[in-house]
């Protein structure tokens, strides 16, 4: 049979499948669109703008988050990060990289009661901290470890 002909078929069925989600209710078409554009967030080239731009230039340290990072990363391109909140009605994660050209590195945003965890992979253009930045129940909190890089991420 050709292959490609099975493979317009599938994506045929999978358009179909989530037609029929979206038509029935059970599939929201804003649930799959990304929340607004922090612009000023990510575009912040110092580590307070991009504090301040999510709104946690006051952000208290906690115990409660864990930043589960390398000691040290091979390659800067590629950090492997692992934050797990355990403050109480988590709403967001953000992961900022203290001296990266552009520090904001991500925000995840936890809905309906989902678990404060994110892991993923960031890239780190020098040896600094790793900050964690978890928003809940309108009080803003963070947490921090050391990565030394020893070849170039962002940076070089």
């Amino acid at each position: 049979m050709n292959t490609m002909r099975r493979a317009v078929l599938k994506g045929a069925g999978g358009a179909g499948i989530v037609s029929v989600a979206v038509a029935a209710g059970i599939l929201k078409p804003a649930a799959v669109y990304a929340a607004a554009w922090n612009k000023a967030g990510f575009e912040s080239k110092d580590l307070g703008g991009a504090l301040g731009a999510i709104g946690a230039g006051d952000a208290s340290p906690s115990g409660d988050i864990s930043v589960k990072a390398p000691d040290i990363a091979e390659n800067g391109a590629v950090v492997p990060v692992e934050i797990i909140s355990s403050v109480a009605g988590t709403e967001s994660i953000a992961i900022i990289g203290e001296k990266n050209a552009l520090p904001l590195i991500a925000v995840f945003n936890m809905m309906n009661g989902a678990e404060g965890y994110v892991s993923t992979r960031i890239k780190m253009g020098a040896t600094s901290n790793v900050l964690a930045v978890v928003k809940a129940g309108g009080k803003t909190y963070k947490a921090h470890k050391e990565v030394k890089v020893t070849i170039g991420g962002c940076g070089g």
